[in-house]
């Protein structure tokens, strides 16, 4: 598996376009930031769980794996295919103070078996100082509207989840298991097996979560895109996931925030993670 790797004075980043374009190491400092489970990374046969898999045509998943378009029916797994595809490097652009290169992903056969649209999506991830950008372009290249949703899925180390402080821009989450709502204080219960919520009334296009057992403040910043922020971990684990969504789960059967392409048009979008050590 071929990996890509750019770098600058204060970061490096690695890639591996052909497991869905996937950022699996950001490391500043010469610390790493991202979590990777080598073991499933090693078995195409698993999801990724670690660095950052990209989200497309859906975040999260559907009932039953199923959407309806135009009176017919369509299979989608969670999170969509694009973070299982290989995608094709096409540039890099390398500076002593930045760095950053494109991936592509172009719609196929098997993409149109379960999404039937063409498409071509750009990704430029950018490493600049404490700084990592992801520019995306979404283009339709059908004749007719498409309807998506994106997001990005990453995994933070980290040692003691109980030293986490979150500052998230929302009164309250929904809980994904229970589907009860609840009010936000800045902390989770990690006694739990599991927490899978979402933030869905967003009142500013920035997040941080202060880690004071790595002395680490990250920044997570996105623009209008993205509606809702998706909170995920599993006990036991060394990670919690942050993830910037542009629809809530179910968005092609709800129609809630889905993101509507016309034909030939492009969509631009970009998040932005940084890394304070403090």
């Amino acid at each position: 598996m071929s990996k890509l790797h750019i770098q600058t004075n204060q970061s490096q980043l690695e890639i591996v376009p052909e497991r869905g374009g996937i950022i699996t190491s950001w490391r500043v400092q010469n610390q790493e930031i991202l979590y990777l489970d080598h073991e499933r990374f090693a078995n195409p046969q698993l999801s990724v769980r670690g660095g950052i898999p990209i989200l497309f045509p859906i975040c999260g998943n559907l009932p039953n794996n199923t959407y309806t378009l135009n009176n017919k029916q369509y299979t989608l797994k969670q999170h969509g295919f694009a973070r299982d595809l290989p995608w094709e490097f096409t540039e890099d652009h390398i500076t002593p103070d930045t760095a950053s290169l494109t991936l592509v992903l172009s719609s196929n056969g098997q993409t149109r078996a379960v999404y039937p649209f063409d498409f071509k999506l750009a990704f430029t991830y950018q490493i600049e100082g404490n700084t990592l950008e992801i520019k995306q372009k979404y283009t339709n290249l059908s004749s007719e509207k498409m309807p998506f949703s994106s997001g990005f899925h990453p995994y933070f180390l980290t040692a003691d989840k109980n030293q986490l402080k979150f500052e998230i821009p929302s009164q309250e989450y929904q809980d994904q298991i229970t589907k009860e709502t609840h009010s936000f204080n800045g902390d989770f219960d990690y006694n739990r097996d599991e927490i899978d919520v979402a933030f869905k009334q967003l009142s500013g296009q920035s997040a941080t979560v202060t880690d004071h057992a790595r002395k680490l403040k990250l920044t997570l910043e996105y623009d209008d895109t993205y509606s809702t922020l998706v909170f995920w971990t599993v006990k036991g684990k060394d990670y919690y996931c942050l993830e910037p969504w542009s629809a809530a789960r179910n968005a092609l059967n709800t129609g809630e925030h889905l993101s509507v392409l016309e034909p030939e048009a492009t969509h631009t979008a970009t998040i932005r993670l940084t890394a304070n050590f403090f």
